[in-house]
């Protein structure tokens, strides 16, 4: 047993120990939102999320759950508490997941490893078979900065970098609570390649391939992948960069997922574009804290802003969920960033944007809500929590 209070470790984007309470509280507000927002509709939905622990991975499995009473295996990759360590976040969301379907009635699995893994996608496939028979719907949520690939055993490494020039811009420096130029150099052909092996679409088309295989595919099944695209202002680092190839490569894997999902099952394989949210990658990101903050900022004044239970209860009611046929772009993508990209809030964006600097950052963002939203990512500054309390930082998973 490791009982102990609990103050957050953080240094810049790095956040080093995380709070149960805190996180089993962040998973209950989100229940609470689908409860509130969603008229539930019971179904018999299968549902295998890939990526399940944090961000728009969870909040989709507590959306399915809440909403329709989707069974759901769940895949992550957490670190458990030691002596000397906390659990991670994602963990702690995990645990609280199960403890709050446990007591609505749900029926629930995890499976806590690497999920680019072979060994992974059998013991997923022994489950669903025990457990469900057929998989309904496949959210591939993967945001990992490294893959162990399964067939080459080559290790990869995703790169945070533009393509074929340097590039400088602004962003904030997280631990002086000052606006900064950053200088990025461009990646190399190696780094591309890697960077396109860990985020792009290969593992997704390994996962529909292993369930095609065990024929564990319903008839009119569902893969969704996510994706994000984001203002001119964040392309250098993201469209046109490392990631955003391997944002290409998933895309293009997605359409042929489709063609094959629908000749063989009459289903259908999508990308959602969603809005820029805060979460431990993309604070990672230079450019982008600083776009999020402004963003934030505005959105918020104009009451559309969404958080990632928000956006996932809009995929799955308006796109996605039983009897839903969803909305595309010409590109047929479904979009979720249409609000972040409306043309009077990109335009709000890009006149503070000009204009912001150290001095006066304070009044034309939302850093302080930027710094808690980081926070209450690891559990910390989360309404209703007593942190002088001491907890225990050792949970288990069913």
């Amino acid at each position: 047993m490791a009982v102990q209070v609990l103050k957050p470790r953080i240094r810049g984007f790095i956040c080093t120990n995380a709070h149960p309470i805190g996180c089993h509280q962040n998973v209950q507000n989100q229940v609470n939102y689908i409860r509130k927002n969603v008229k539930m509709k019971q179904t018999d939905l299968n549902v295998l999320v890939v990526g399940a622990s944090a961000g728009y991975g969870l909040a989709s499995r507590i959306a399915l759950t809440w909403a329709y009473g989707a069974k759901t295996i769940g895949i992550f990759y957490e670190r458990p508490a030691d002596a000397r360590r906390t659990a991670t976040a994602g963990l702690y969301n995990a645990a609280a997941f199960h403890q709050l379907a446990q007591q609505d009635g749900y029926v629930a699995e995890s499976i806590n490893s690497d999920a680019f893994s072979d060994d992974v996608k059998r013991d997923a496939i022994d489950r669903i078979k025990r457990l469900m028979g057929k998989i309904d719907l496949l959210v591939y949520s993967i945001a990992a900065p490294r893959r162990i690939h399964p067939r080459t055993g080559a290790e990869h490494h995703s790169v945070l970098k533009p393509i074929g020039e340097s590039y400088t811009g602004r962003t904030i420096d997280l631990n002086r609570g000052t606006i900064t130029e950053v200088t990025l150099e461009p990646a190399n052909e190696t780094e591309v390649a890697d960077t396109v092996a860990v985020m792009g679409g290969e593992d997704l088309e390994f996962w529909v391939d292993a369930l095609f295989a065990e024929n564990l595919l319903a008839q009119g099944s569902k893969v969704v992948a996510y994706s994000y695209i984001g203002p001119e202002v964040t392309w250098p680092i993201y469209r046109s960069g490392a990631i955003g190839k391997a944002k290409e490569d998933l895309e293009h894997r997605i359409n042929n997922l489709d063609g094959r999902l629908a000749t063989e099952l009459g289903g259908h394989a999508y990308l959602s574009i969603n809005k820029a949210i805060i979460s431990q990658a993309s604070m990672a990101i230079p450019v982008v804290p600083l776009y999020m903050s402004i963003l934030n900022d505005i959105m918020d004044a104009e009451g559309v802003n969404e958080d990632p239970i928000a956006q996932m209860a809009r995929l799955f009611t308006a796109h996605l969920g039983p009897d839903q046929t969803p909305t595309l772009d010409p590109a047929r993508r479904i979009r979720l960033d249409d609000l972040e990209l409306r043309l009077d809030i990109t335009a709000a964006v890009m006149d503070r944007w000009g204009r912001i600097h150290t001095d006066n950052f304070r009044d034309l963002s939302d850093y302080d809500g930027l710094k808690r939203g980081f926070r209450n990512l690891f559990g910390f500054e989360v309404d209703g929590v007593d942190y002088d309390e001491a907890v225990e930082t050792e949970v288990s998973l069913p």
